[in-house]
């Protein structure tokens, strides 16, 4: 547990006090046929660099991580998965599209 999420104290001179932590509940991941992912373009902000976006995934940051992995392999490219949405390099997007088909997700 990280020292950042100590909440109330400051500092106790009683050896017997226990930190009470900020824990953060873990999004459950749903299942892939449940899952609506949109598959889009998107120039903003990276330098006219075009990449394709996959946003609206529900669940933890390592099945967010192990998607794009997964996604990242089958395009051949880089890219990143970060605060819900997975950034794939350049214009991808009907591999994307077949592989989450493939995987079993909704796609839009």
């Amino acid at each position: 547990m990280s020292k950042k999420n100590i909440i109330g104290v400051v500092y106790s001179t009683n050896p017997d006090y226990q930190y009470q932590y900020d824990e953060e509940p873990e999004a459950e991941t749903l299942a892939p046929e449940k899952q609506r992912l949109r598959v889009s373009l998107d120039r903003h902000h990276r330098g006219g660099k075009t990449v394709t976006l996959v946003t609206g995934f529900v669940g933890s940051d390592d099945d967010l991580q192990a998607l794009g992995k997964m996604l990242k392999g089958k395009c051949g490219v880089g890219g990143s998965a970060k605060e819900g949405e997975i950034i794939i390099q350049g214009d991808q997007q009907e591999k994307v599209r077949q592989a989450l088909i493939a995987g079993g997700y909704k796609v839009k």
